[in-house]
């Protein structure tokens, strides 16, 4: 297993980071107070994922960015690719997922990455998918532009960066327990355009309780 220390910089990750100190290494732990939403989450991640893996990105790796225990690299994208890679700002999510969460297919994991996504640099060339669930609302603004200008050259040819995460309704929301920001989708977007990336496909996850923020899905290139 290969291990890289985590560093602090950011605010923003900083308040992030103690949270998730309390946070169980469990599905439970990954989704809060709303653990039923898995399997309904996991299948629209699968169906957006369809539109750009087989065919037109590359299956040969990927990387799952904040994979925390590794639900979504488990429920998603195992599946399709022959490899993947983690990164996750906490040893503890990442020990987890590697010694019991993933099973067999731990095997299959090339690289753990212990980083704050503002730290960390991905290999260039080498991902047919980096995938972002729940996790750019950690980073500031600049952070996030920064970090995905860094994510476009690790990118294989056609490869895609895909963001899911809790959008506001309007401008952007604090949340006041884990310091993560909610974004409008237009907000997120305007991120995306400065970091130099187009964006080729969002959609809405359909099927959450109303009283769950609304969650998008959006491609980019």
């Amino acid at each position: 297993m290969h291990n890289i220390g985590t560093k602090s910089t950011s605010f923003v990750s900083s308040i992030a980071q103690q949270f998730y100190e309390d946070v169980t290494a469990s599905e439970e732990g990954m989704l809060g107070d709303f653990a039923e939403i898995c399997n309904v989450d996991l299948e629209g991640s699968r169906q957006f994922l369809k539109r750009f893996g087989p065919g037109k990105a590359g299956t040969h790796c990927a990387l799952d960015c904040g994979s925390g225990i590794g639900r979504v690299s488990k429920g998603v994208l195992l599946p399709v690719f022959e490899k993947m890679e983690l990164a996750d700002m906490m040893e503890s999510f990442l020990l987890h997922a590697h010694e019991e969460y993933l099973g067999d297919d731990a095997d299959r994991i090339e690289t753990y990455y212990c980083f704050n996504l503002q730290e960390f640099t991905p290999p260039k060339n080498k991902y047919d998918v980096i995938w972002m669930q729940w996790v750019a609302c950690h980073l500031t603004d600049k952070d996030l532009m920064n970090f995905l200008m860094r994510c476009k050259k690790s990118l294989r040819p056609n490869g895609v960066i895909i963001i899911k995460d809790n959008m506001a309704r309007q401008g952007c929301k604090l949340d006041p327990i884990d310091s993560s920001i909610s974004r409008h989708l237009d907000i997120m977007k305007c991120i995306i355009s400065k970091a130099g990336l187009q964006v080729l496909a969002v959609e809405r996850q359909e099927g959450f309780p109303e009283v769950i923020m609304p969650v998008w899905m959006i491609a980019m290139k």
